[in-house]
């Protein structure tokens, strides 16, 4: 793995989302505890609303626009929604949030 250094984790606010843009595109990081982060897809596949935008709750967003419920571990949806976003390994050391450059690779090539 080739791990993008994408900022310290004091800039994703907690039980929130910041939005990195990438080479291969747009990535959301959702921090949901205070030393837990996440990285899925922008978009979510029903209105491509922008889940960078959604409200964090637990381990999961919910889409700004429609309601939809995704599981950040999975990027599957929940409940009677079927659909799911992309999600991308990422960690933290000493602080900074590394994103996984050869999976957001992968994503581009398909």
């Amino acid at each position: 793995m080739s791990w993008i250094d994408i900022g310290h984790i004091e800039d994703v606010p907690l039980r929130g989302a910041r939005l990195v843009r990438t080479a291969a595109g747009c990535v959301a990081v959702f921090r949901t505890d205070e030393a837990e982060v996440f990285a899925a897809s922008n978009t979510c596949p029903h209105k491509q609303g922008p889940l960078s935008e959604g409200i964090v709750h637990g381990q999961k967003v919910t889409c700004p626009l429609h309601n939809w419920v995704f599981d950040l571990n999975t990027g599957e949806a929940q409940g009677a929604d079927e659909g799911r976003i992309a999600t991308y390994p990422v960690r933290i050391e000493a602080g900074r949030i590394l994103l996984d450059g050869a999976a957001l690779a992968k994503r581009s090539a398909a």
